[in-house]
């Protein structure tokens, strides 16, 4: 009987080798794509949660408010805002976060 070796097993898939710290390759790739979700992720959360905060500090305004359009637009644009904000710069306060959780499933 022949075993068919181009099938990747659980040994293959994981890292498992303490003498070789680098990653294979595969997984590399996966792990900047794992990355950036994360980051996209902590940023649009932390940079939402923000604007909604400082939006709630504000008051309306006593004339020229437009509604209940405006505030689904100021919703529309606070998640437009996070998103850019995210990109631009969450990764300086999500690397810490990843560096602990990736330790947690070493």
């Amino acid at each position: 009987m022949r075993i068919n070796t181009s099938i990747p097993t659980t040994a293959n898939l994981l890292h498992v080798n303490p003498a070789d710290p680098k990653p294979p390759a595969d997984h590399a790739g996966k792990n900047s794509e794992y990355r950036k979700a994360f980051d996209s992720f902590v940023g649009e959360v932390f940079f939402g949660q923000m604007l909604r905060s400082m939006r709630n500090t504000v008051g309306r305004p006593a004339y020229f408010h437009g509604g209940r359009a405006e505030e689904i637009f100021r919703q529309q644009l606070d998640q437009v805002l996070a998103e850019k904000l995210s990109n631009t710069c969450a990764d300086k306060f999500s690397g810490p976060m990843f560096e602990l959780m990736n330790l947690g499933r070493k």
